[in-house]
């Protein structure tokens, strides 16, 4: 039998011409979104990238994080998560609003710095900063933030008492929750306030409420003794003005392993100075050196050293710490239980040498074993943090004051009214 097969002729069947048109349409749609996802490629900024647990370095606009130019660095070394902070400072620079309140008398404990120099010139430039910023508001209603301008700095150059500053503070705080709707809004918890100088911090903790409830801007964030992190804030100590300019990229000029000279305050130091004073490739003097030596002979030897040792003092803070991160020198942070500045945003281990105390017999050979590559990076990083631990007058972006507000941007986002 002969099967004969039926003939289409005079048009194409109505399944093939379906079928046909399907695979055009697929055929279009591929190529569409290729050119999508190419040209997505092309314009998007770029974003840390995880391909076998390696990760793509984001990079910044130099007109992002403060330059001139629009030439890419790479930052994503120096901070935790580059793009948050880069995407979060800039909305914290359009909306951030903090009202001073305006009571008390200049002339004596209130509003105003009593100077702008030495160890505790932190407290002093915020003074002066919140006032020359943008971010001061003076109408009340659209603060995010409310500063208790208190300075314990200015009593203390009075010579008040530590008992008296306790009263002051406290009846300085009850007139304002008497005055002002604000505070019991929130119970205080919208509410800081910025001390330096470690007797102001005692000053405050004659009022449990302050210590509870407000956000602590302070010198001596000591996490072991009522330091919150998450709550507080931790202010960097910086001596301004320097004596000499700031260092960096000169890794050839530093010859010497580590530096420390300073008094004997605290376990830490005894101990450093008891071990190491002697030693021939530590740089280790027991009293701060005596300017008859020579001029600026202690900021000097900053320059010609490649690690700096800073051993907590009274207190967990130091100033050295800043020293040394402007003279372009690593700081080696010998100090249990420091929330370091901006520990949540800067990632210390990439520009510092953090160590525990116990640790301190063994520092030499711990500084001698980093390779000489990691000193070199670790060198590189200190020098992009440098514009974070100074200050202004007037503040200018991404300086020790902009750091601090933005520190204080990201708590007020947990405040419940």
């Amino acid at each position: 039998m002969t099967i004969v097969k039926p003939s289409f002729s005079g048009g194409s069947s109505p399944l093939c011409s379906l079928k046909g048109s399907l695979l055009t349409v697929a055929i279009l749609t591929c190529v569409s979104l290729f050119y999508l996802s190419l040209n997505s490629l092309r314009t998007s900024p770029p974003s840390p990238v995880v391909v076998d647990s390696i990760q793509v370095p984001q990079t910044f606009a130099k007109e992002d994080i403060g330059g001139e130019s629009t030439e890419e660095v790479n930052y994503s070394d120096v901070y935790h998560s580059p793009g948050s902070f880069r995407l979060n400072y800039a909305e914290m620079e359009k909306r951030f609003k903090v009202y001073v309140y305006p009571d008390g008398d200049p002339n004596t404990f209130y509003q105003t710095p009593r100077k702008v120099t030495g160890k505790y010139a932190s407290e002093g430039y915020f003074f002066q900063n919140i006032r020359e910023s943008r971010f001061r508001t003076l109408d009340p209603e659209e603060a995010d933030l409310f500063f208790i301008p208190i300075s314990c700095h200015k009593m203390r150059g009075k010579g008040t008492s530590y008992e008296n500053m306790t009263v002051i503070v406290q009846n300085y705080v009850d007139g304002l929750i008497a005055t002002y709707p604000y505070w019991n809004r929130t119970l205080g918890a919208d509410h800081f306030f910025v001390t330096c100088h470690d007797v102001g911090v005692r000053a405050f903790e004659g009022s449990p409420v302050l210590i509870k409830n407000t956000i602590r801007v302070v010198c001596s964030p000591s996490y072991n003794v009522g330091f919150i992190p998450h709550k507080d804030v931790a202010l960097p100590q910086v001596l301004q003005p320097f004596a000499l300019p700031a260092g960096g990229n000169d890794v050839e000029n530093r010859t010497t392993l580590g530096f420390w000279a300073g008094h004997r305050n605290s376990k830490i130091r005894v101990i450093l100075a008891r071990v190491w004073e002697n030693d021939t490739e530590l740089d280790i003097s027991n009293n701060r050196i005596n300017r008859a030596t020579g001029h600026l002979v202690y900021q000097k030897r900053f320059y010609r050293t490649k690690f700096c040792i800073c051993p907590g003092g009274s207190q967990v803070n130091s100033a050295r710490i800043t020293d040394s991160i402007h003279y372009g020198c690593i700081p080696v942070i010998l100090s249990d239980y420091y929330d370091l500045p901006f520990n949540d945003i800067l990632n210390w281990r990439k520009f510092a040498v953090v160590l525990r105390e116990r640790d301190v017999y063994n520092l030499k050979q711990i500084l001698k074993d980093i390779p000489h590559a990691e000193f070199v990076s670790l060198h590189n990083n200190l020098v992009k943090v440098q514009k974070h631990f100074q200050w202004n007058s007037p503040p200018i972006k991404f300086d020790a004051f902009h750091m601090i507000m933005y520190e204080l941007w990201l708590r007020h986002h947990v405040i419940k009214y």
